[in-house]
């Protein structure tokens, strides 16, 4: 038999969300168990790759977990919605935004 890792969440874990989620959230529930799961399978797979392809482990886990936008990429994005839907770049808020430093 193979070494697996567990992709059942523990039941502590699992009563924890119960416990934080809205009343009958059963959705919230679900999805903190898939992420948990997508995460164990996640760490299962960047320990083989470590072992077998060293290097590429930290590859593999910025592909599949990438950074959430930053807040000027967010504030970027929604200027260019809000004051250019057609893309032109002249608002004085965009440009003062394209300004900041990337976090």
């Amino acid at each position: 038999m193979t070494d697996q890792q567990p992709i059942t969440p523990p039941p502590e874990i699992v009563q924890e969300w119960i416990a934080e989620a809205p009343p009958q959230d059963y959705d919230c529930i679900a999805e903190q168990a898939a992420q948990w799961g997508a995460d164990q399978e996640l760490e299962a797979c960047c320990e083989w790759l470590a072992i077998h392809f060293a290097g590429v482990e930290k590859i593999f886990r910025a592909h599949r977990r990438p950074k959430p936008p930053s807040l000027k990429e967010q504030a970027l994005k929604a200027a260019h919605i809000e004051v250019n839907p057609e893309g032109k770049n002249g608002s004085l808020i965009i440009r003062a935004l394209e300004l900041l430093p990337d976090e």
